[in-house]
């Protein structure tokens, strides 16, 4: 199996994915293996688009419980992202990779502007596209910029790349019967209160009929499995 079923895609990836054992901080490491899985892909001529969240380096909930302003916790939040979007960018350099990191919050001696046709060009050129710093504006998710960046460059699907193998009826590691769903609609997983975006980025999918896919990231195959039309991985959400 090695012919891709997208052209281009939005991968949304945690920013827990580049911590190591201890959970947070970033781990050249981690960053090495996920540029790899990543350059997998690539190979097959996937062009990628990527959104990162920050949760290794700074969880915004934690400043609000102790008294701090909501925007000043997301625009910290926003930095951390950058920092992750960077240290992404290096590893998939090093894999050979070019790599643009653009963010929603100018910092031009840091990264480029988040301009639309630019990452498109970019994408069209061969050029992985990190887009940081969320939307640029605080009360948003990551998961919510997930679903407009990839409206915005024409991604055929959003790739929520988890921990787990799915959506699942129940709590897998608390429920022995719990069923992994191959695919849902976007009804079933509101009817059912599915966990799988938050619901601001989870409508905008649903009204745009952007389809969604829940995979193991990391499973060995399971995203380039995914990436080539298998649905026997991962839970594919749409219409």
């Amino acid at each position: 199996m090695n012919q891709r079923a997208y052209d281009r895609i939005l991968l949304k990836l945690s920013g827990e994915a580049l911590a190591g054992d201890k959970g947070f901080g970033i781990d050249p490491d981690r960053a090495k293996d996920i540029a790899i899985k990543i350059k997998r892909i690539f190979d097959l001529g996937v062009q990628i688009g990527i959104v990162i969240g920050a949760g290794n380096l700074w969880r915004g909930e934690q400043g609000v419980k102790r008294g701090m302003s909501q925007s000043t916790a997301d625009h910290m939040g926003m930095l951390g992202i950058v920092m992750n979007g960077l240290a992404l960018q290096d590893a998939l350099e090093r894999e050979g990779i070019v790599t643009r990191v653009q963010t929603a919050v100018q910092m031009n001696t840091i990264a480029e502007p988040y301009i639309r046709l630019r990452a498109i060009r970019h994408l069209e050129k061969g050029r992985v596209v990190i887009m940081t710093a969320g939307t640029g504006n605080p009360y948003f998710t990551t998961d919510t910029a997930a679903a407009l960046r990839a409206l915005e460059i024409n991604a055929q699907i959003v790739i929520k790349a988890t921990k787990v193998d799915g959506v699942y009826s129940s709590d897998p590691k608390k429920d022995p019967n719990a069923i992994r769903y191959s695919h849902l609609t976007y009804d079933e997983v509101i009817q059912n209160k599915f966990e799988v975006m938050d619901m601001t980025a989870f409508t905008l999918c649903q009204e745009n009929k952007m389809p969604i896919l829940v995979v193991n990231f990391w499973a060995e195959d399971d995203l380039y499995r995914a990436v080539c039309g298998d649905h026997s991985v991962g839970t594919l959400i749409d219409g």
